[in-house]
């Protein structure tokens, strides 16, 4: 019994609480998170993939709770959902068997192989895309045309497939996720043969449906841009939906649990691996890169640090703008420093480590103001979309905490002031709708004074806190990524006026590892935003960078903005500015390993 079950059991959730009946097991063993009604994929088509069809799919829902005739065959496997796959290493478990002797499929085991091709796209189309589609209303033309400009235009044709393979959830539970494999093909030398792989991360969403294979989705601009600036070079990509989407029959999303999802990395990439055919024109050379952005620069640096651990081959990573310093980004937020966007990072964080560990609260109540708690622990990932949750009031769009403060200790800190070049951002995450109690604020902030991390807010050890005190602190120091040294060369960039993902998480790892880690480790730092420009490629991504956040405060001015087009600026900068540039960036490092 894994702990999701032993947190129904010590609740009294047992098949007798609920009448001890055989619709009773079925509620026991839905508690168990896995989610039971199903959607199977079944494919009309299984020619090979050297055929590259586009095959057709049906969904069949299958209803658990009115088909009690299977009761005796199902309560063996899904006794075994609820068991999960105890592998806590980097690697790929084998095969195994639940408590009720049902087999677990290894990790990074393919559900269908071949997968299925959903699309095959030009270099042109692919052009087309980045300079006048989807990705260009999303980042700017100005900002892409200077982008490729330094990494070159696509050369490859791309063969986009919908890779679905097991992995595991949060609490270690058996479950499946999805992804994207795009295969370069084309006449040119780096369009075929043996050619690196590249492993990527997404940022945060919010929609359950995301998929980041469909290049068709009009919102779906980071893998257009993935497509374009990666697949279209040459290089195999392999791109995880992460657990919690699309397919997958994980009922939530491990958000930043840096076990699962480097597990979940590694296990996508094992199956993209099995999925290349022998016949193909394209093969593995052996080298792997690994980056991601935001949500996915975290991921990719805890993948790095996974794989480093498990003796896996890693040539090089470049994670961007991630929040790799996690327990002192926290920190700061409670302080005051409210980035922006922080209901929806704190949603997501409290029901992924209530989902993981079991005992971040006893009651989302304890936690969440009583207008979102009830369903919050099921809200994201979402069928709705952001703007329709905000409008549905399940979630407020910028108000993490009450504007009053929890005692007048901390008038200061609600909201913080300093620096003063976010002091506007931190101010929007405070209102009378606050996501948190102050209750639960108040004792996060007396831990936090008490058991304080090594980088906020006074730089000393640079480690999180020693032994904090409150679940949530405590889970936020284990998925803290200051904690190793990086053997392969490593990347970070970011812009450090970011008012979402702060740049202190890069200052903080650059500090840790230049305070631990021996002086010939092979890390390099790019702020894009920096008022000492670098040399070369990335100097000029410095001054184009600086050219594009220009361009968006003239804009905004002459649509009437009196700020000097200082919150189009602030309201641009993590997810559109600085993205594409970090991207460019990433590829001239790439290139040069």
């Amino acid at each position: 019994m894994d702990r999701a079950a032993q947190r129904l059991v010590t609740a009294g959730r047992t098949p007798a609480a609920y009448g001890g009946a055989v619709e009773g097991w079925i509620d026991y063993l839905l508690g168990c998170r896995t989610g039971f009604a199903r959607v199977a994929r079944r494919p009309t088509d299984n020619r090979s993939l050297s055929h590259l069809p586009l095959r057709q799919f049906r969904l069949n829902v299958v209803d658990m709770r009115t088909m009690l005739k299977l009761i005796v065959v199902l309560t063996a496997s899904l006794l075994a959902s609820c068991g999960g796959n105890n592998d806590s290493s980097g690697n790929n478990s084998g095969s195994g068997s639940s408590s009720g002797g049902t087999a677990i499929p290894a990790r990074g085991t393919l559900l269908q192989n071949p997968p299925t091709l959903l699309s095959t796209i030009s270099a042109a189309d692919l052009l087309v895309q980045v300079t006048s589609g989807v990705s260009s209303q999303t980042y700017g033309t100005q900002a892409l045309a200077q982008v490729l400009a330094l990494s070159g235009v696509p050369t490859c044709e791309v063969h986009v497939f919908h890779i679905e393979y097991h992995t595991v959830g949060g609490a270690n539970e058996s479950t499946t996720a999805s992804g994207a494999l795009m295969v370069p093909s084309g006449a040119a030398a780096s369009c075929q043969g043996a050619r690196p792989m590249l492993l990527y991360a997404h940022g945060t969403s919010t929609e359950h449906n995301f998929n980041i294979a469909d290049l068709t989705n009009q919102q779906n601009a980071e893998g257009i841009l993935l497509a374009a600036f990666f697949a279209a070079r040459g290089y195999i990509v392999v791109a995880p939906n992460y657990a919690g989407y699309d397919t997958s029959t994980l009922t939530y999303h491990p958000f930043l649990v840096a076990d699962q999802q480097s597990k979940d990395l590694i296990d996508a990439l094992t199956a993209a691996r099995s999925a290349l055919p022998t016949s193909s024109q394209v093969s593995d050379n052996g080298q792997l890169f690994i980056t991601g952005y935001s949500q996915g620069g975290y991921v990719a640096m805890a993948t790095h640090r996974a794989m480093q651990a498990a003796g896996m081959t890693v040539t090089a990573s470049a994670p961007m703008s991630g929040p790799y310093a996690l327990a002192a980004f926290v920190d700061a937020v409670f302080e005051g420093e409210v980035s922006g966007g922080a209901p929806v990072v704190a949603t997501f964080l409290l029901t992924a480590y209530q989902n993981s560990y079991g005992d971040i609260y006893a009651n989302a109540a304890d936690v969440f103001a009583p207008q979102y708690a009830p369903g919050i622990a099921m809200l994201l990932p979402s069928s709705m979309s952001r703007s329709q949750i905000y409008a549905a009031g399940l979630l407020p769009q910028t108000a993490l905490f009450d504007s009053t403060p929890p005692t007048p200790a901390y008038a200061a800190l609600t909201p913080a002031t300093v620096p003063t070049v976010l002091a506007p951002v931190f101010a929007q995450g405070f209102g009378a709708d606050g996501l948190i109690t102050n209750d639960y604020r108040l004792s996060y902030l007396q831990d936090a004074q008490a058991n304080p991390d090594g980088g906020f807010p006074t730089l000393s050890n640079d480690l999180p806190a020693a032994a904090p005190g409150l679940p949530w602190r405590r889970a936020l120091k284990q998925n803290d990524l200051r904690s190793w040294i990086p053997v392969a060369p490593i990347m970070l960039c970011g812009g450090d006026q970011d008012p979402e993902v702060y740049y202190q998480n890069t200052q903080l790892m650059q500090a840790y590892w230049v305070a631990y880690a021996p002086a010939a480790t092979p890390v390099s730092v790019l702020d894009l935003d920096s008022s000492s420009p670098s040399a070369g490629v990335d100097g000029t991504l410095q001054s184009g960078f600086h050219l594009a956040k220009q361009a968006i405060a003239a804009a905004a001015v002459l649509q009437g903005a009196t700020d000097g087009g200082t919150t189009a600026v602030f309201e641009a900068y993590h997810a559109t500015l600085v993205a594409p540039f970090c991207l460019a960036a990433v590829v001239n490092f790439f290139n040069q390993h």
